[in-house]
Order: structure tokens, then sequence, then C-alpha cells
């Protein structure tokens, strides 16, 4: 006896959003934000998970921003811009710059970095990228940086997944740690 299970849809057929987006939602990210300074200097940010390491040598890393938000126009026409990695007790940081908002860095407090771009002061990592290349992602553009400079913190990163935020209480962090195969991706025979 068999069972039924979940639908799949043909090859050539395209998932609809709401399904994309969900299966994208089970991948857990860390979370960051975005900083740059527009075209008149004054300091830009926002929200984004869909970040990741792209290359060692040379060093690179990508943004994936969708390109209907002020800051793709931002980021696509700046010299460069900075990655702010939050701290699990960052959160508000990460609904602030997500939303909508004149000004997202009143009261914040930054330190200029690279091009005069505002680094969040706390991030448990800060890398400053000047820009290397912009590519088509569909509804999105893919922003390349090459890494500059780089600083890191001690501090748990603050996780995000299925819509909602994580939260590990420590001895959990710790416990996961301790027991981590760590640099085992370095390794790794493919």
């Amino acid at each position: 006896m068999t069972s039924a299970g979940p639908a799949v849809p043909a090859l050539d057929e395209a998932p609809d959003a709401g399904a994309m987006r969900r299966a994208m939602g089970q991948f857990a990210t860390g979370v960051t934000v975005i900083t740059t300074v527009t075209g008149d200097g004054q300091p830009a940010g926002c929200t984004v998970s869909a970040f990741s390491s792209l290359s060692l040598d040379p060093p690179l890393v990508l943004v994936c921003i969708d390109r209907r938000r002020a800051m793709h126009q931002h980021l696509t026409a700046g010299s460069g811009f900075g990655v702010n990695v939050l701290r699990t007790d960052q959160r508000e940081l990460a609904v602030r710059f997500a939303g909508r908002g004149d000004d997202r860095f009143a009261g914040l407090r930054t330190t200029p970095g690279r091009h005069g771009i505002p680094l969040i002061d706390g991030a448990i990592a800060q890398i400053q990228c000047d820009l290397h290349a912009v590519l088509d992602g569909g509804d999105h553009a893919i922003v390349v940086g090459r890494v500059r400079q780089l600083a890191t913190r001690e501090g748990d990163p603050l996780l995000y997944a299925q819509g909602a935020f994580l939260d590990l209480p420590p001895a959990q962090w710790e416990g996961a740690l301790a027991d981590a195969q760590h640099e085992w991706l370095l390794n790794a025979p493919w």
C-alpha cells in the first residue's frame, strides 16, 4: 500500500511565488543589515538575509536585493557597501531596517567605514566592500562586493527561518559549538 505524497509539479512548471517563499523559508539563515550612502551622502540601509560568501580568492561576497526597493538604486549606483551581521540581541534593528521609515539610523550608534558608509556598532561582523559587479537575478539584483576590510566580535548570530527569528539559549549555542566539526566544509572531497 502506498501513501499519496504532495503533488509534484511537472518539470517545466514553475512554482508560484507563495510556494517558493515557503520552501526558501525552510533554510535557516543569519540576518544582516546592508548599509551604504546615497548619492547625496545620506546613510541608507536595509535588512537582508540573502547574503553569502562567494569567493576567498579574490575575497567576494554577494547580496541579493529586490529591484523594487529603494536600496537597489543605492547599492547598484554606489561605490560600495557594508555588511553588518546582527547578534541575537539586535532583533529590533532587523525589524527597523526591514520596515519603511524616513530615518532608520535615528539614535543608532554607527562608525564611519570605507567610503563613509555607516557600520553598525555591536554587530558581530562588519564586512566592508567595494562594488565589484551587479548581476541579473530575475526580480532581484545580485550585488557582488569585493571585501576590503573585516572586523569580528564575540557573540551569537541572529537567525531567521520560516518567517520567524530563532532563539537559542546560550547553553544550546555553547553545546552546538563544542560538538561542531569545525572547518568540515573546507576539507570536503568535492
